[in-house]
């Protein structure tokens, strides 16, 4: 398989992005609201406090911004939970399905508005999304438009099978479904602009500041770093799949399920021999590919999960053999990025937001289907530090269910393995 000689884990997104450093925490601070995590969700939490008025906040970083899935995931920005629709709608009845689902798609235009207010430049393409057949069976396709209309009140395009042809130069799909309002960035810039928006607006964001310690400190916390602390009223821990041992009762609610990405080198025209749209594509298999267009020519491809890491030698073979399936006329391609990442699933795969008895907040558990719904969490949970947690209530019957340590990983996977299979047999 070729590939760059300078091919290393460093994320395309870490090589494309202009470096913002923020400072070490190196003093005792004190804040109003203290967040734990500077992804998505930690990010969102503290730009919808500043928005609504409460700029006293404090956001620290183990990391850097966007250390971890909120600056490594493919860039999509569609409605929808982790959790699939129709078991949404089984969970939680039509209305309240419905409900929920419009949540996720005014979190997909705030994320846009807030592109435009802060004026980010994220390599944002509105071009929406193709969720691409992968099976030669049209009543799947016909079936979740259908149940996207009438259940959720969503209205998806069908597009034809030679429709498709003529954007997706592949023998590999049958038709798709179109979702014309979502979209794709670069995560790690609009995470960074997000950032740069939070400090402008009189919040405060510390990265390599990992926090060793959160304990009660009267009617405050102190949470404690290496070389410094914060006093807070309120605490908020955004950690998803990085969390580790910092809280072991959110800990042991979450699963880490690690990913991969690859980016292809500059393609120049050979890369309107595969793909003629600006759209992202994904499929409908239950382990299916997912992949869209970037700057100069590139193409970004990601897929699979799995329980751990891989180096990027591993990760841009296995893709690079993906995309030749979909793509043979791409072979040859030098691979010039390839990553995995860790994101956190619950084991309902819904959001976890809430409150814990003791006082302390919490926002993780957004899976592979985070961007949109890490957005919603920021504003829930910024509502709910606000004195207003009604919107809480929504997410509350998920709660925290313990994922089973090491005994969880290898059940998702054997998981994953086993609807991995179904989908070949089904092929």
């Amino acid at each position: 398989m070729p590939h760059s000689a300078l091919l290393s884990d460093e994320s395309y997104y870490h090589a494309s992005v202009a470096t913002e450093i923020y400072p070490t925490l190196q003093e005792n601070a004190e804040t109003a609201i203290c967040i734990i995590g500077a992804g998505f969700a930690g990010l969102a939490t503290a730009i919808s406090l500043i928005e609504r008025g409460e700029r006293n906040v404090v956001l620290l970083d183990a990391e850097t911004v966007g250390h971890g899935a909120s600056g490594r995931n493919g860039g999509f920005v569609f409605g929808g939970y982790s959790l699939g629709e129709r078991d949404l709608s089984a969970a939680v009845g039509v209305e309240n399905a419905r409900n929920l689902y419009q949540l996720s798609l005014d979190a997909v235009e705030t994320i846009r508005q807030r592109i435009a207010k802060y004026q980010i430049d994220c390599d944002a393409r509105y071009a929406g999304v193709y969720l691409a057949n992968w099976f030669d069976d049209d009543r799947l396709l016909d079936a979740q438009q259908r149940f996207m209309r009438d259940t959720l009140g969503v209205e998806w395009q069908r597009i034809s099978r030679q429709q498709l042809a003529e954007r997706l130069h592949s023998q590999r799909y049958f038709g798709a479904l179109f979702e014309e309002n979502a979209f794709h960035f670069h995560p790690l810039k609009y995470a960074r602009g997000i950032a740069k928006a939070i400090v402008a607006g009189g919040g405060r964001v510390h990265e390599r500041s990992r926090v060793t310690q959160i304990v009660a400190d009267g009617a405050s916390w102190r949470v404690v770093t290496a070389q410094g602390a914060v006093k807070a009223r309120e605490v908020v821990i955004c950690c998803g799949g990085y969390i580790e041992k910092l809280y072991p009762a959110l800990a042991s609610a979450i699963l880490p399920i690690a990913t991969y990405v690859m980016v292809t080198e500059p393609l120049g025209e050979r890369l309107q021999t595969a793909l003629q749209t600006d759209a992202a594509v994904y499929d409908t298999r239950f382990a299916f590919d997912y992949y869209r267009p970037l700057p100069e020519s590139r193409l970004l491809w990601g897929g699979r999960i799995s329980i751990r890491e891989r180096g990027a030698p591993e990760v841009a073979r296995l893709l690079y053999g993906d995309m030749l399936k979909v793509y043979p006329q791409l072979a040859g391609t030098q691979v010039d990025y390839a990553w995995s990442g860790l994101m956190s699933y619950g084991r309902h795969k819904m959001p976890q937001m809430g409150k814990l008895p003791n006082g302390l907040w919490y926002g993780m558990g957004f899976g592979g289907h985070g961007v949109g719904p890490t957005t919603l969490a920021g504003e829930i949970l910024a509502r709910g530090l606000l004195g207003d947690a009604a919107a809480l209530s929504k997410f509350a019957q998920w709660g925290l269910p313990s994922t089973g340590g090491a005994a969880g990983l290898l059940a998702a996977q054997m998981v994953y393995w086993y609807y991995e299979l179904r989908d070949w047999l089904r092929e």
